[in-house]
């Protein structure tokens, strides 16, 4: 029986995998989103951003493709 020693590391390089589906916003547009968001919001937190985020997502029948991350990025604010 082969198995992985337990001092290996639990997650793939990338652990992201396991929560982005196919469908919603690529990892370089969401890194990209929240930088400019949290300059531009520097009082939100992290989650606050991303709750907004969920809000403009609701807003626009639960997507976000299709929207420019400009647009994406004035709704958001609006909302923080």
């Amino acid at each position: 029986e082969k198995s992985l020693p337990k001092t290996s590391a639990p997650f793939s390089t990338n652990s992201y995998d396991a929560f982005i589906s196919p469908n919603t916003l690529n990892l370089s547009s969401f890194t990209k989103l929240m930088k400019k968001l949290q300059e531009i919001h520097p009082e939100a937190s992290r989650d606050r951003i991303v709750d907004a985020l969920l809000e403009v997502r609701k807003n626009n029948k639960g997507i976000l493709s299709g929207l420019s991350i400009n647009s994406i990025v004035q709704r958001t604010s609006v909302i923080l």
